[in-house]
This record gives structure tokens, sequence and C-alpha cells, in this order.
């Protein structure tokens, strides 16, 4: 592999690790922001010729804080104020904290520091995924429906508020955490949904992104081994498990009901069951607890027709008590539709698309077209499908939904 590769490799790796790092020593978003592209660039110009260091992680961090110190140095000449704090990051870099230990904890840090109490709800999460993973705004936009500019002002915004509140770099007090939890949990499972399944672009999964979301689940159980916490790491295991079979050589789509079980990762199941079962085991069943009992039926089940599907209707009715939403309906009506007839899943799709609370919701129109499919209503399938099609924005599933359609031609 080529230097340059290498390097970009490092960069997708490593470097929302050394960004929160170098927000914990310079103590400033933006700074760190620069700082890490400024390491990068030097890194680009010196490793070809003097070759990768044997702690790449921990020579960018550096690199990049002294880059920081330059940088505020030559700024003092508009804002005096920046030399006394370029002197003071000046005498604490020999001091700074460079170890493996250390940078592993730092994005924990800068997600309970992110979802602070002091922003609003939507705020914290978004900071999170645009600060401690590196999602696009444009991403983070899809995953809360609005749009690049308007969420683009919310990130601004939480900056400043915990600028100007000297919101403290560190994880909080176990007195704390518990109220804190939420946020972070929410954080976390929209990350790895957005490795699970790419909101948009080439590919179905970005496995960075779950496998980090995955990571920060770890550490936070480790943390805080709350019922909440330990629920969403099985779920996010189990639903881990299935990545290997949920995509074909060309990277096309491929549903529940047609992967190859035997290249389920056998280990994530196990894992993923155990966590779900002492999460279950605390008598304190939150949503994420839920969500992992029903990934783990389908985990169980040998084959797609022997998935248990009484028991699958029967915990998504527990979820519709505590976590209200249209698209657990949706998925129950499936469920329905599995354990009783087609046809009253279809009533039940139907009824919750009438309300118009999911008509940008492209799942939702992909599961009426493939209701509709089964039971022979060939123009009512084409017709969902292509409304699903035209909210798409994921290349394997538009290909797959495209397929659809051209089958019903046949």
């Amino acid at each position: 592999m080529a230097i340059h590769e290498q390097i970009d490799t490092i960069y997708r790796s490593e470097s929302r690790r050394i960004f929160a790092t170098l927000i914990r020593l310079l103590g400033d978003f933006d700074l760190a922001e620069d700082a890490l592209h400024e390491a990068f660039r030097v890194a680009m110009e010196q490793w070809p010729e003097d070759g990768i260091p044997a702690n790449p992680r921990a020579w960018l961090v550096s690199t990049g804080r002294f880059k920081a110190i330059d940088t505020l140095r030559r700024r003092t000449r508009f804002d005096a104020s920046l030399g006394a704090l370029a002197e003071q990051l000046g005498r604490n870099a020999n001091d700074a904290g460079y170890s493996d230990e250390e940078i592993k904890d730092d994005q924990l840090r800068l997600t309970f520091t992110c979802c602070h109490p002091i922003l609003s709800s939507n705020a914290r999460v978004a900071l999170t995924l645009r600060e401690v993973c590196g999602l696009t705004t444009e991403a983070i936009a899809h995953a809360f429906l609005t749009s690049p500019a308007t969420l683009a002002q919310r990130i601004v915004r939480a900056k400043a508020q915990i600028r100007d509140a000297h919101i403290p770099y560190e994880v909080p007090s176990r007195e704390e955490l518990p109220e804190r939890l939420s946020a972070v949990l929410q954080v976390i499972y929209l990350v790895f949904n957005e490795g699970y399944s790419a909101s948009s672009g080439e590919t179905l999964t970005r496995p960075d992104l779950s496998g980090e979301a995955i990571r920060l689940g770890h550490l936070l159980v480790e943390l805080l081994p709350e019922p909440e916490a330990v629920g969403l790491l099985a779920l996010m295991l189990l639903h881990e498990s299935r990545r290997p079979a949920r995509t074909s050589p060309e990277g096309d789509l491929i549903l529940l009901e047609e992967q190859d079980r035997s290249l389920w990762n056998r280990e994530q199941i196990e894992a993923g069951t155990i966590l779900a079962r002492q999460a279950w085991r605390s008598g304190r069943i939150g949503p994420y607890t839920l969500q992992a009992a029903i990934a783990a039926v389908y985990a169980a089940a040998p084959t797609f027709a022997a998935t248990d599907w009484e028991q699958i209707v029967g915990l998504y009715d527990m979820l519709l008590q505590i976590a209200t939403s249209p698209v657990i309906e949706i998925n129950r009506a499936v469920a329905v539709a599995m354990r009783d007839d087609l046809a009253s899943g279809l009533t039940l799709v139907d009824a919750i698309l009438a309300r118009g609370d999911l008509a940008n919701y492209h799942h939702a129109y992909s599961a009426r077209g493939e209701l509709c499919r089964r039971l022979g209503k060939t123009a009512e399938a084409r017709t969902a499908y292509q409304q699903a099609l035209a909210l798409a924005e994921q290349e394997p599933e538009r290909r797959h939904l495209e397929k659809q359609l051209a089958a019903l031609s046949h």
C-alpha cells in the first residue's frame, strides 16, 4: 500500500480520536479542528520521506498541538489575549497526555461534553455526531429530517454555548451520569444506524461508524453498566452480526428473508444475546432493551420461516407502550403480516401511511410494495415501489427497488 493510502487509512480510523484529544489539550472545537487538519497536512509532507512513526496517533496529536500554538502566536498581533493562552499551552506541551489509554477515553469525555444539559436535545445529538464521529452536516440533517443549513447553525450555536458557559471537558460524576445517559445513548445509536445502514451513498454500510458506535457502547457499559446502556450494546452487536450477509459481493442489498445465515457472526450473536438477557433481568426495561430482545429473537431463528413472529409482535406491543413511533408501528405491521396474514399487515401499513407521519420514509413505501407484490396487487406494488425509489438516497437500496419494479413488468 502506498504511503499516501496508509495516511488516508489512518485518517479514516484515527482522526476523530485525535480530534477529541486535541480538544482536551486545546480547549476549543475550532482550534482543534484546524490543528487536526494541519497535523495531517504535515504528515502528507514528511511521512513519505521520513516514514510513518511508530505511534502515528501520538505523533499527529503532538504535531497538531504545536501547530495550534503557532497559530495562536501568529494571532496575537490582532488579539493580545491569545498570547497568554499560547504561552500556557506551550509550557504544558511536554506534560500533554498522549498515551493510548488517555486518547482512548477522550471520545467518551467529548461525548458527555457534547451532551451537556445546557444544550437542547437536538443540539446534543447533532454536535456529537459532527464532532465526535465526524458525520457530515448533510448526513446528520438527513437523520433529523431538516436542512443542512439549519443543522449547521444548530452546531455553531451549540459550540458557542459550550465555550461561553465554560463547560468542562470531562466525564460527569457518577451522581450526574444517569440524567445525562439518555442523550448519550441516542447519539451512539444514531451513529450506529448511519454505519449499519448509511443514509445515502454508494454503499449500504459504513463499518467504521458502526464499529465506532460499538466501541463507544463498550466504553459506556464499562463506565456505567445501566440496563439501557447494556441493552443498546446488545442491540448493536445483534444487528452488526448480520452485516456479512446483508450485501452480495457486488454490493447489492440482500433482505433478511434471503440472507445466508451461515455468514452471520455467531460470536456477536452470542455476546449480544447474553447482554440482552442481562439487561432484561434487571427489571428496568427500556426501549433499547426491548429492541435488543426483538433482535435476539430474529438471531435465534434458524430460518426466516421459523421466526417466532408471535413473540416479536408481543415485544413490539410492549415497545409501543413506552416509545410511540410510526417507524416502530410499520415494523410491527410487517411482523403482524408474517404472524397472521399479508392482508392484515397491509391494512395496518395503509392506516399508518394515511396519517402522513412517514411521508418521507422510503422504508414504509418499500414495505407496502413488498406486501402488495406478495398479494398479487401488481399495480399497487408498482406505485409503492416507485414512491420508495423517489425517496431512497442509498444506491444499493435504489438498485433493489429498481429490480423489484423490473420484476413486476415480467
